[in-house]
């Protein structure tokens, strides 16, 4: 197919998706992988990608929907640092080719703009999934998604280094009922996503990230032996690991919990998800025709709060062998001690 379908009564929101992706894969090839970065208080970096980002896709939201809550992962407390004067100078820079009304206070406000709760509706945003990936000269993408009423309604991905064709990166969105599309161009050919038709678990191919630590690797090493797989693991970072299980190029992503505690009871010490971190990504998997629940097979919840209140974990899977890997998950409980990965997925 050479272009979308129509989508209804998003078909504004739609119109919209499509120029905020394209705006974010303009400022990801302007300021490439030798940028400046700082560090968050929980040890991540934070460069000018995830920063510019974020302020013209809010700047654009702005605009486009004045009125919708945004909940997106950065805010404008580490420009304001003293030894931040230059980022803020470069993010302001890379943000004005986008935008050229943008200054410092204007790109403040625009960060700060995200850092609300949700809504009846609101849009969520990570503007640099992956932000190790992006450094390494790995995967990673912008997720955009628009939440309705609970439910994800809206997703997409600008995922400048996961091709669809031979070479270059690509742009995927799903709308709810109505498929997950992905394309090498925003004006280029559109493909409808599948997943793969795999039912058979001694086949399945685990997607998980490029970095984890110890007890990750024991755990789904667990995972994979009551699964009794012998296929090799699928490597990459951020949510571009969601497209490739969309586009049949995997067929199970699990996110371990965070922290002890046992995988029948929700302890109280998890550490709950971003809601930013899986919501574009859950929804390309579920219109590609796969499942996504928490590690205990409940329906995820990216409407409560900025973190997935109600869940331990997320598994993703093509659906056929989505059973298969819930059984799995329960003969190797408890869950035991997971430690955090480097892009926030297991």
């Amino acid at each position: 197919m050479t272009s979308l379908p129509a989508f209804g009564r998003l078909s504004r929101e739609m119109t919209f998706m499509l120029q905020a992706l394209g705006a974010a894969s303009s400022v990801l090839r302007r300021v490439g992988r030798d940028i400046a970065r700082l560090e968050k208080s929980d040890r991540t970096p934070v460069t000018i990608a995830d920063l510019a980002v974020q302020a013209v896709l809010t700047g654009l939201l702005q605009r486009a929907f004045p009125e919708d809550v945004l909940v997106a992962e950065e805010s404008g407390e580490l420009l304001r640092r003293p030894e931040a004067a230059r980022l803020l100078t470069e993010v302001v820079a890379a943000a004005r080719d986008v935008l050229p009304e943008a200054d410092p206070a204007q790109v403040l406000a625009w960060l700060d703009r995200g850092a609300g709760g949700t809504a009846n509706r609101f849009w969520t945003l990570d503007p640099v999934d992956g932000t190790k990936g992006l450094l390494r000269g790995g995967q990673y993408a912008a997720a955009l998604a628009l939440i309705e009423e609970g439910g994800v309604a809206l997703g997409g991905l600008a995922c400048p280094r996961y091709p669809v064709t031979a070479t270059g990166g690509s742009f995927a969105v799903a709308v709810r009922g109505a498929g997950a599309w992905a394309a090498a161009s925003l004006d280029g050919v559109w493909t409808r996503l599948a997943v793969s038709d795999e039912t058979e678990p001694a086949r399945c191919r685990l997607l998980r990230s490029v970095e984890s630590g110890r007890a990750t690797d024991e755990r789904l090493a667990e995972v994979r032996r009551a699964l009794g797989t012998t296929a090799p693991e699928v490597r990459m970072d951020s949510q571009v690991k969601y497209l490739a299980l969309a586009g049949g190029e995997g067929d199970l992503i699990v996110r371990l919990l965070r922290r002890p505690g046992a995988l029948a009871s929700a302890p109280a010490s998890a550490v709950r998800e971003n809601i930013w971190d899986h919501a574009s990504g859950v929804l390309l998997v579920e219109e590609a025709g796969g499942r996504c629940t928490d590690v205990l097979g409940r329906d995820l919840d990216f409407w409560t709060a900025r973190q997935m209140e109600r869940n331990l974990g997320v598994l993703a899977t093509n659906g056929a062998l989505h059973e298969a890997a819930l059984e799995a998950l329960r003969s190797t409980a408890p869950a035991g001690s997971v430690e955090r990965t480097a892009d926030g997925a297991a």
